[in-house]
């Protein structure tokens, strides 16, 4: 169940493997260099591909969005949680629209699906005025409050006393977008060096050098104008090898991995159901997936690696977390399917962090963005963080 990468052609996946300087199409200096080829790096590397910049994006990984951004519930959000005037707020509501028509144009899967959030008791049926409420503070005007009635008319599988729908809210196939922001940025010159590591960088002559290293321990340098860390869980630790970077400057570093579980027999929703949130979270909600398949979560257990196991995953808490909303759940197998790593600049019981997203106005370093907590809403406002990187580069 978890939207793993699938093949792709030759002609629209990008090379497998490194492209160190001298291989064809790669000289020892380019514009640009993003390091981080997830949904995030490989919209900025696009936007900046479509304004001239001849960009290199670098992965260490063997192929390109292969940890957060395939590893989540590939909703996209129609910004309601998030603080008023916050990076999360913004680049969520103008990500979505953008990401939205992209898709459209481009014939990439998505389904505006819409989604229900719902109250189980009388008690959090304020919480629902609350979020109604934020969602306008955030430009988000489509919202409508649901009865218990007209809730159970939309989703009759569904529990509740009340309930938020937010049509707007939907789900995209993120392999297919990725392969679509990649082969645009390929064909406006970018190119993408995988199985490649980012080393260190300092200023030389008015330019970034870089030393990068290859699969098999081989160092090379490479220069460029400008630079930009998307690296996501890695951000940090690009970050601190930047001369220049002071480390106690950085936001902290949490990592948190979030589990999802498959659920048995046909699946009763045609929109996404959340709880009402609780504190830190979303809560464990029930979503689609493009094959109309129901999956559940995510979860949250704090983590200091990157290891996608399952075996901790413990489905009863997940079946007693969903259970006020769908009943249902009682008698159907619930399976651990997959899982993510969210990259977090806020620790356990803390408020939820905003992006950090870091240009020279912070930093002092010309040509330099940095970006931190990359996190939901990430996948849905990822063409809106690209404007913006641009758009600090270009200051």
């Amino acid at each position: 169940m978890r939207p793993a990468p699938r093949s792709a052609s030759r002609s629209e996946q990008a090379p497998l493997g490194h492209l160190p300087c001298g291989a064809a199409g790669v000289s020892d200096h380019v514009d640009t260099v993003v390091v981080g080829a997830g949904v995030v790096g490989l919209a900025i590397a696009r936007q900046l591909a479509r304004c001239g910049s001849e960009v290199l994006v670098i992965d260490a990984a063997a192929d390109f969005g292969t940890e957060t951004s395939s590893r989540n519930s590939e909703v996209v959000h129609a910004g309601i949680y998030y603080p008023a005037g916050s990076l999360k707020a913004a680049f969520c509501v103008r990500g979505r629209e953008l990401l939205y028509a992209y898709c459209r144009a481009h014939g990439i899967a998505v389904k505006q699906t819409g989604k229900l959030i719902v109250a189980t008791r009388p008690e959090e049926e304020e919480k629902l005025q609350v979020i109604a409420a934020q969602a306008k503070t955030n430009g988000v005007f489509d919202l409508e409050m649901l009865s218990r009635a007209e809730a159970l008319t939309l989703e009759p599988a569904v529990n509740c006393t009340a309930a938020v729908l937010s049509p707007s809210t939907g789900i995209v196939d993120s392999r297919a977008f990725m392969v679509t922001l990649l082969g645009e940025a390929e064909a406006h010159g970018t190119n993408l060096a995988l199985r490649t590591t980012f080393v260190s960088a300092a200023v030389q002559q008015g330019l970034w050098r870089l030393a990068l290293q290859t699969e098999d321990g081989e160092t090379f340098s490479l220069g460029c104008r400008q630079l930009v860390n998307a690296a996501g869980n890695g951000a940090h630790g690009v970050a601190v090898n930047v001369e220049g970077i002071v480390a106690r400057d950085l936001p902290p570093r949490f990592m948190a991995k979030g589990s999802y579980c498959s659920v048995s027999g046909a699946t009763p929703f045609q929109r996404l159901v959340y709880p009402v949130p609780v504190p830190g979270a979303l809560g464990i909600h029930a979503t689609l997936d493009m094959q109309g398949r129901v999956r559940l979560g995510p979860d949250i257990r704090w983590v200091e690696e990157m290891e996608y196991g399952t075996a901790e995953v413990n489905v009863e808490a997940f079946r007693s977390a969903c259970l006020p909303y769908w009943p249902g759940l009682r008698n159907r197998e619930v399976l651990p399917a997959y899982c993510g790593i969210r990259p977090k600049i806020h620790g356990p019981g803390e408020a939820a962090a905003d992006f950090r997203i870091e240009g020279p106005a912070h930093h002092g370093l010309a040509n330099l963005v940095n970006l931190f907590g990359i996190e939901s809403p990430g996948l849905t406002s990822s063409m809106a963080i690209a404007e913006h990187v641009v758009g600090l580069l270009q200051k």
